[in-house]
């Protein structure tokens, strides 16, 4: 990864004074103040570095917090001091934190995370040869990439509709790999005093290595992608406050800032489809979304992201010809070519250690067109996973004949005979059951 979506260095460099933190004093201290709260006695440089201060400026913090009487020394350990608070200080420390708990890493001030997103905004020249090389490990047509290519270009979402099992999701989660540059990610932003958790590692992936001197408030990652599916409710997309901690969550599309959108599965959400877009029309159109705090403060962040939904119901039935204008730029994906599923079935066959001929392919597509009407790549996969289950079982070389995907088949798809059986069974059950008219 390269570091050509970082800002320049004067942004990246630990503060040397409380000013150059950007955040209220006043908050650093009661963060501070509780941060040794809860290891009661602490080394001062310990300390520092588990909020992210340097050691100059946590020294002038403790120093000010001794004159109140809020702080004392206890002894000097080599150069350092051990430090913990006086009972003034306890009781101050408990009474913030009936309001926030938060006792980690010091918050960015909310102007310079603004700063920080624009300056990572992405720069991309997109051609066939670098996004074939963004999708190298999925068996996907020059066609389809000349699809895609442009619609990432453009502004606006990218729309991916077509039948289910065409490789729409696969589709949008690489989507990223067009990107090959990092980005700084803050841990946490103040708001008007409040804290606001951005850094998730469950959403960013953080580099090996951080830059040397980077102001320990920021972490750099890979540009970031946030994926959503049918759990999506209206809360994600917009502040959510813990009552317990105090901290609010930011939500989705601030954790996808300089990064991928994805809504899997879309029109299968908690959310409408209309609540959706209505929420991010703005956004969309502007560059910038719209939060608001508990107390009623409202602000603003970027909306740098591209957003990618993906669904298998049909586009129509989610909404009038206004909605899908909001979705601008339109990729279906449907079923596979002959080829592309021989060539999908190759890559898995090698991949698993399996056997397979041109005559077995031939007889899979067969079978895939007879039962479904054409060709979806999950087909190959789905097939090749099922018959290593018999293979295992019984003790035979992975051999995908002719045979096997009968056998295989039989299992697979629903038999519409048998299904009619059963259902007339259960009906003849039921009505054997049925009490006797008095």
């Amino acid at each position: 990864m390269s570091n050509q979506g970082l800002p320049p260095e004067r942004l990246l460099r630990t503060p040397s004074t409380i000013d150059e933190l950007g955040i209220p004093r006043t908050l650093v201290e009661d963060i501070f103040m509780r941060r040794l709260m809860a290891e009661r006695q602490s080394m001062l440089y310990n300390l520092c570095e588990s909020i992210g201060l340097t050691i100059a400026v946590g020294r002038d913090i403790a120093d000010d917090l001794r004159e109140k009487k809020l702080v004392e020394y206890f002894a000097l350990e080599g150069r350092d001091y051990r430090i913990g608070l006086t009972e003034a200080g306890m009781k101050q420390a408990s009474d913030s934190a009936a309001s926030t708990q938060y006792s980690s890493y010091l918050p960015v001030p909310l102007e310079q995370y603004v700063k920080v997103v624009e300056t990572q905004k992405a720069v991309l020249q997109i051609n066939r040869e670098n996004i074939r090389a963004a999708f190298s490990d999925l068996v996907v047509e020059d066609s389809m990439l000349d699809a895609l290519g442009p619609a990432f270009m453009n502004d606006g979402a990218i729309f991916l509709y077509g039948p289910p099992g065409t490789g729409k999701t696969s589709l949008a989660e690489r989507m990223i790999q067009i990107h090959t540059d990092q980005v700084l990610v803050p841990r946490v932003v103040e708001v008007d005093s409040a804290i606001i958790s951005v850094f998730d590692p469950a959403v960013h992936t953080a580099a090996e290595e951080q830059p040397r001197g980077l102001d320990p408030r920021w972490v750099v990652c890979d540009r970031p992608l946030v994926i959503v599916g049918g759990e999506l409710s209206p809360n994600m997309v917009d502040l959510s406050l813990d009552p317990i901690s105090g901290v609010y969550s930011a939500p989705i599309q601030m954790l996808a800032n300089n990064g991928i959108l994805v809504v899997d599965d879309f029109g299968r959400q908690q959310i409408t489809p209309n609540e959706l877009m209505n929420r991010w029309i703005v956004p969309l159109a502007r560059g910038i979304d719209y939060l608001k705090l508990a107390n009623g403060t409202k602000f603003t962040v970027p909306f740098e992201l591209k957003l990618i939904a993906s669904t298998n119901l049909d586009p129509n039935a989610l909404g009038d010809d206004a909605f899908l204008r909001r979705l601008r730029n339109k990729v279906f994906v449907g079923p596979v070519t002959p080829n592309a599923f021989n060539w999908i079935l190759a890559r898995i066959a090698k991949a698993k250690g399996i056997e397979v001929s041109g005559e077995s392919a031939q007889h899979l597509k067969m079978i895939a067109e007879r039962e479904i009407g054409e060709l979806r790549p999950y087909i190959a996969i789905d097939f090749c996973d099922l018959m290593i289950g018999v293979c295992t079982y019984e003790g035979i070389p992975r051999v995908l004949d002719k045979a096997m995907i009968d056998r295989v088949a039989s299992v697979y798809f629903v038999n519409e005979e048998d299904g009619a059986a059963t259902a007339a069974a259960s009906s003849a059950l039921a009505s054997d059951k049925t009490p006797a008219a008095a």
